[in-house]
């Protein structure tokens, strides 16, 4: 594993890299509040399948640094996009197989759907992990709002100082609740958490959870990019989405089959939370392997 840093317009992606550097790219993504860790395991196996695995860690996460004081700290799904398209740009890499889980898997969505040519095929946890903001304010059942506490205490005040004051401790709570079948210890918890000391990483929480429900502005140099996600649009590279039985926070996404138009397939990893690669490495790293292979 080497860690390195690529410059793109906005932002220093700072990154692991696992692998020969010929092989074949695969780029991986962590979800808020997780880090590269999440991949620590699943990418040395996935490497020894002859890839080379790239994991950045994601804008207001661990070294990444945003280069301007003046750019706004956005967390919407478009700057994530984006972001992703920049890190492929800046290292050359015309297609990848891309994957990832939460915002990872959103930046994964979004680069799948809307430049498909640049994708050789898609890992997705939870499936189609574009929001829908037009709809944001429709309601869920009772059980579904109850396991949103945390983004609706982010709309306000106190939830920003309760972040900001408490990093590690909403994690961990969110991390628990999340993958209740997961018996992560205090090591294994810090190794992620120090990444949440990276000093935008409070705005960008904030913004990512605030813009999805249409209470903020996004970045002005993403309009377009969100106007297309407005439209919803499918994604029709290879597909193998992926579900945790027992994630404390996403019920199942069965029903999301139908925004993907090209093969696809679902997978449920039993006993598994929400932290999908750190939780089930071999077998995410299988899934990353078989549908490459089947998109050769």
């Amino acid at each position: 594993m080497r860690q390195k840093t690529i410059t793109t317009d906005v932002l220093d992606i700072a990154y692991r890299e696992y692998g020969a550097p010929d092989g074949w790219p695969c780029i991986l993504g962590h979800g808020f509040p997780y880090d590269v860790n999440a991949y620590a395991e699943t990418a040395p196996i996935i490497a020894e399948a002859g890839a080379r695995v790239l994991v950045p860690w994601l804008r207001g996460y661990g070294p990444t640094r945003f280069r301007f004081p003046d750019t706004p700290r956005s967390g919407e799904q478009a700057a994530l996009g984006a972001d992703l398209l920049a890190f492929m740009n800046a290292l050359h890499i015309e297609r990848a197989v891309v994957g990832g889980y939460d915002w990872g898997g959103r930046a994964a969505c979004v680069v799948s759907a809307l430049y498909p040519e640049r994708v050789i095929a898609l890992v997705s946890g939870n499936s189609y992990n574009i929001q829908n903001i037009a709809r944001s304010m429709e309601p869920a059942s009772p059980p579904e709002e109850a396991a949103l506490w945390y983004q609706y205490l982010f709309h306000n005040e106190r939830g920003r100082r309760a972040l900001e004051r408490n990093r590690r401790g909403f994690a961990r709570q969110l991390w628990a609740m999340w993958s209740p079948k997961w018996a992560f210890d205090d090591t294994t918890f810090e190794q992620s958490a120090v990444s949440f000391d990276n000093p935008d990483f409070v705005d960008v929480v904030i913004h990512s959870y605030r813009h999805r429900y249409a209470l903020v502005a996004g970045d002005p140099a993403y309009v377009a990019i969100e106007a297309k996600l407005a439209d919803q649009p499918p994604i029709r590279v290879p597909t193998i989405a992926i579900d945790g039985d027992s994630d404390g926070v996403n019920p199942g996404t069965a029903h999301h089959a139908s925004k993907f138009e090209g093969p696809f397939e679902r997978r449920v990893f039993t006993d598994a939370g929400h932290n999908l690669p750190q939780e089930r490495p071999a077998e995410w790293a299988q899934a990353v392997v078989e549908v490459r292979k089947a998109a050769s």
